[in-house]
């Protein structure tokens, strides 16, 4: 059993230029995983405006979507959907294909995001669906780690692109005095905006989502 990540852009067909917003992407989540390295394959582009990756632990897998919606500018940004079971490749003559409940799961999931972000919870960015034959334990992790979702992306959503960077830059951990001197502003500055944004909670959930790695 792997952790499959399904992300598609958000507004991938209002983007004034496609091919500079995958770059754009591309060079993020390279970025995230030169800080992290909690991938077991990275998010790597398939058709459209999807992505694919796999993670080996669910923890992994927040941290790391957490860092990359935290890392990307305003007006480009991922849904993601995560999807708990096995995976598989089914070979073609385009090459190997992804398959498995995990991947179903994930599909499942990614549709959840764009079903709350049009109705009640427009922030939603994320979410976790199981496959078929989830233990009770797991079943109730999938619960609260929805649960934490929920909150973190309203939390990331309400975020300015400097509030992201700087709340970025802590949990790879800079110091706020050279955030400041990157920003141009003082050390106070980034400690209010810090605070504002309620980053110090995103900060501590990840503390608290690594344990003793972190």
């Amino acid at each position: 059993m792997v952790i499959a990540v399904l992300a598609d852009i958000v507004g991938s067909r209002k983007l004034d230029d496609r091919s500079a917003a995958q770059r754009i992407l591309d060079d993020t989540i390279a970025r995230v995983e030169k800080h992290l390295p909690l991938a077991h394959h990275a998010l790597t582009p398939t058709v459209g405006d999807e992505q694919q990756g796999v993670y080996l632990e669910l923890e992994d897998a927040l941290v790391s979507l957490l860092m990359i919606q935290l890392a990307l500018p305003d007006g480009i940004a991922f849904r993601f959907g995560i999807g708990i079971g096995d995976v598989r490749s089914v070979d073609s003559v385009h090459g190997a294909l992804a398959d498995g409940p995990g991947w179903y799961a994930a599909r499942a999931a990614i549709e959840t995001v764009h079903a709350r972000e049009s109705r009640t919870v427009p922030r939603t960015r994320t979410w976790i669906v199981g496959a078929p034959g989830q233990d009770e334990v797991m079943d109730s992790t999938i619960a609260a780690s929805n649960a934490y979702l929920l909150v973190r992306d309203e939390l990331v959503g309400a975020m300015n692109e400097r509030e992201r960077r700087l709340t970025y830059g802590r949990l790879v951990g800079r110091s706020q005095h050279d955030l400041a001197a990157e920003e141009g502003i003082s050390q106070p500055s980034v400690s209010k905006s810090l605070r504002s944004a309620g980053s110090a909670a995103l900060i501590e959930g990840v503390v608290a989502l690594r344990g003793s790695s972190a």
